[in-house]
């Protein structure tokens, strides 16, 4: 019988990206219980292929007008509304048979507070006699509002390796609970208990993570496995939009080289790892230790076909022709660098530096090394106007570089929630605070916000084709019969794309074959027509 149970809830979204949900910081809660001597297990409901179709929320039916229509072109954004994973019974009937007195649930991310919150609602349907604790950064923020449903007996704020072997203690030998750190429960008066959230000094002190307890199978990638990895937690940068940054309780720390190696080779040596992401927030920040990190990881690791990524991004005055050897030498195939935007009076409001030259300087090393480069960019902000993030979309396709267009969305802690709650622009329920939802509209409207995403995947196929050798089309009707049976994704690109070029109106094809326009925003479209015939555009390889 499990003593505690962990679980990785379901989501409701337009998409869901599989190499990014790794419950890695599940495992490693139930590695530091598994050190205290407690039976654990993982349940993630997100270790499966399984979905299905859901009508769009009544807070989402406005986005029908921008994904109601299926698009196989390859300016096609979001469609269907869906459940990703297990069914919520399936996830009682798992509690039940496990017979956990703990139940632990995962609520890392506020749009999907909701289905955290049904999760517990169901755990405490059919397995009364447990409890249940939600941790992570949702009830971290919000520990109060968790409880209104009822099925919610104590919050952990902060990191958890510390605090649940505390809290499982206590409850298995009836001992107080009030010391736990970061602990929140209702005290018989009614009022809340909330503690200061719990923060792990040394990161080094923590077990590696139970990898044993994810579902490896699930995760393999051509047939061998994927890792997800964290060498360290924090920032200490301040940038408005992030909720774990210098102002946040979440002091920057790294772990030693040695530790993260050990990590990695544990990985290694139990499964046939070929592809690992670093989840930190800003891996390359302290340059001697990432420096250090790379040469160790190459010496340990040589003649491993791993690749190795940064997807949370690269801060680019970190990087330059000495790291960005190391990292090829490493494994890193794609350099993934943050660039926020060019805009000097954006970046401001954003808290951050103009790194436009040493994202330049990056991608030149990279193009002389040989590594592939996506930048990122933020679309949507508060006071950010779309003409200035035309301006960013245009300066990345004159790079050789993959465009990466990121919604902005009001992440609870960070300043911009804080502005965004001043202003009165927050949208009207915590699931609206995502990206696919286009949450704010204020100087970018939503509207703006969706053609920009449109116009992002135009410069992303145009560099494609420059890529495969293929000339960019010119402005041209299109034709009548234009779909055919032979008629391939690339093909419909181009004459969609000499369409636009045409009349600065993006259509889209369904997959019986009918054309229709994208409500977009007109003015918009004709300064990126208009800007594109200016500039030079450069692939991506």
């Amino acid at each position: 019988m499990t003593e505690i149970l962990l679980i990785q809830p379901p989501i409701h979204d337009f998409y869901l990206t599989q190499k990014r949900t790794i419950p890695y910081g599940l495992a490693s809660i139930a590695a530091s219980l598994i050190q205290e001597g407690f039976s654990v297990d993982i349940l993630d409901a997100l270790a499966t292929s399984k979905s299905r179709i859901l009508e769009y929320p009544d807070e989402m039916a406005d986005l029908k007008k921008f994904y109601g229509r299926p698009d196989i072109s390859p300016f096609g954004l979001f469609h269907r509304f869906r459940h990703f994973g297990y069914s919520f019974q399936h996830i009682g009937q798992a509690a039940r048979r496990s017979g956990a007195y703990l139940v632990g649930v995962s609520a890392l991310f506020t749009p999907y507070i909701e289905e955290a919150i049904e999760t517990a609602q169901t755990v405490k349907a059919f397995h009364p006699r447990c409890k249940v604790v939600l941790g992570g950064h949702h009830p971290t923020v919000f520990p109060e509002a968790v409880f209104k449903s009822g099925a919610v007996d104590f919050v952990l704020r902060g990191e958890g390796e510390a605090s649940m072997p505390q809290l499982a203690k206590a409850l298995k030998k009836g001992l107080p609970i009030r010391s736990v750190p970061g602990i929140v429960f209702r005290e018989d008066d009614g009022s809340f208990r909330i503690g200061e959230p719990a923060i792990t000094e040394c990161l080094d002190e923590n077990p590696l993570p139970a990898a044993h307890l994810i579902k490896q199978t699930f995760y393999r990638r051509n047939e061998r496995g994927s890792m997800a990895i964290m060498a360290g937690r924090g920032c200490p940068m301040t940038c408005s939009y992030c909720s774990v940054s210098a102002a946040s309780c979440f002091k920057y720390r790294k772990r030693s080289v040695s530790s993260v190696i050990r990590e990695i080779a544990s990985a290694v040596e139990k499964h046939q790892i070929e592809f690992i992401d670093f989840e930190d927030e800003n891996l390359s920040l302290d340059r001697e230790w990432f420096l250090r990190l790379l040469k160790e990881y190459s010496n340990r690791f040589k003649g491993k076909s791993i690749e190795l990524r940064a997807m949370n991004g690269l801060f680019p005055p970190s990087i330059d022709g000495e790291v960005i050897q190391a990292m090829k030498e490493a494994g890193f195939r794609t350099l993934n660098l943050s660039l926020g935007s060019i805009s000097k009076t954006q970046l401001k409001r954003f808290h951050r530096p103009d790194v436009t030259g040493a994202f330049d300087k990056a991608l030149s090393w990279a193009e002389h090394i040989g590594l592939n480069a996506v930048g990122y960019i933020i679309i949507g902000a508060p006071y950010q106007s779309a003409e200035s993030s035309l301006q960013d979309l245009l300066f990345l396709a004159q790079r050789r570089v993959l465009a990466g267009v990121s919604v902005f969305y009001p992440s609870p802690g960070s300043a911009d929630y804080g502005l965004c709650e001043k202003e009165n622009l927050l949208p009207a329920s915590f699931s609206l605070m995502r990206s696919t939802a286009l949450p704010i509209d204020h100087t970018t409207t939503r509207l703006e916000s969706v053609t920009l995403l449109r116009l992002g995947r135009v410069v992303n196929f145009m560099k494609g084709l420059l890529d495969r050798g293929l000339e960019i089309p010119c402005a041209g009707l299109l034709p009548n019969n234009f779909m055919t049976d032979k008629a391939d994704r690339i093909e419909i690109g181009i004459k969609l794309l000499a369409s636009f070029f045409h009349d600065a109106r993006l259509r889209g094809v369904t997959p019986d074959g009918d054309v229709y326009q994208h409500l977009i925003q007109g003015d918009l479209c004709e300064k990126f027509v208009e800007g594109v015939g200016k500039i030079r555009m450069r692939g991506c390889l």
